[in-house]
């Protein structure tokens, strides 16, 4: 079974309820569908009941449920709750009103915030800052989380690396070029979305073009240090670095250039140095390893928030649908 299949398993069993903000796309609507028809999640969509009509037309979105924030009887008690969030920002009522009447990703995060949805998938047809942008204003980040970060979970097919081909990539969508206090919160907060998500044992592996000081550079020195602080900061976890990727992932390389590490050649969380190396190293892994990426994914967030990949297809959407529902569970 592939293991996104394990997890919309585990999305049946303790079903969520996922708002889907972006109803002027019809991949929306498609993955709406395929969603209700497997039984992963409750489903919102946020829009008029005839924009819903006419952009799910041909699909069986029976079970779905339509918010109309012109409409709802809620909207009020959403603009009172934003306005009080953002007061010191200078928000007022009337620019609240606007905000949530014309723009459903904040009108989808207030539904998070207040309890009336468990989490929310945006960013088909939205940038990365205008799907977080909300989130972080309204939820704001988990309790004990210094960063915000992104990760892809990767499922690599016929790979006996990893966890038997899985793993977390991350960052690869969020964090420019973080410094050694935040690579060592992405590692910690990866080690704990890995484990949530597969049930397995993270291992983190914190990437470098060196592997235990075989090469001198000013961008060594900020592994090394994350990975001391990643270490003080949570004695617990198989946590080691600085790496290159083959000594992170293949048995024979780790024993051979790092001997005695717990991580080297067993890595199944792969934290790179900076978002340019995230990012290419993803989507290497994606077209060339024909891998199946997910995300980005968000951690560190009050609540289950996912963005998604401009290029995203609706069974993409779907994948991150049940993730995001998993994620949910994780806050029960």
């Amino acid at each position: 079974m592939a293991f996104i299949d394990v997890l919309k398993d585990k999305a049946r069993a303790n079903k969520k309820t996922i708002v889907l903000p972006e109803t002027e796309d019809r991949r929306t609507y498609e993955a709406a569908a395929q969603v209700l028809k497997e039984g992963i999640a409750n489903v919102i969509l946020i829009g008029t009941e005839e924009a819903v009509k006419k952009g799910g037309e041909g699909l069986d979105l029976t079970g779905a449920v339509v918010v109309d924030p012109a409409t709802s009887d809620k909207t009020q008690a959403y603009i009172d709750k934003l306005v009080e969030l953002r007061q010191k920002k200078g928000m007022t009522p009337e620019q609240a009103k606007e905000i949530l009447l014309n723009q459903y990703p904040y009108y989808g995060v207030m539904m998070v915030k207040m309890g009336d949805a468990d989490g929310m998938v945006s960013g088909a047809c939205h940038s990365t800052a205008d799907t977080l942008r909300p989130c972080l204003q309204i939820l704001k980040t988990k309790p004990g989380t210094k960063l915000v970060s992104a990760f892809f979970l990767m499922e690599v097919p016929n790979c006996e690396f990893g966890e038997n081909g899985t793993f977390v990539f991350a960052d690869c969508g969020l964090n420019q070029n973080p410094n050694p206090e935040e690579l060592a919160a992405i590692a910690i907060s990866s080690a704990e979305s890995f484990k949530a998500l597969t049930g397995k044992e993270p291992v983190v592996a914190m990437l470098s073009h060196s592997t235990k000081g075989s090469a001198k550079h000013a961008d060594v020195d900020k592994v090394v240090e994350a990975v001391k602080i990643a270490k003080e900061q949570r004695p617990d976890l198989i946590l080691d670095g600085e790496f290159q990727l083959d000594a992170a992932i293949v048995p024979s390389v780790g024993a051979s250039k790092a001997p005695g590490s717990p991580v080297a050649g067993k890595a199944n969380v792969l934290v790179f140095p900076d978002l340019d190396a995230g990012n290419i190293g993803y989507k290497l892994v994606q077209r060339l390893a024909k891998a199946e990426a997910f995300g980005p994914m968000t951690q560190g967030i009050a609540a289950p928030v996912n963005d998604l990949s401009r290029g995203c297809s609706a069974e993409d959407i779907v994948g991150v649908v049940a993730i995001t529902a998993v994620q949910c569970g994780m806050n029960d």
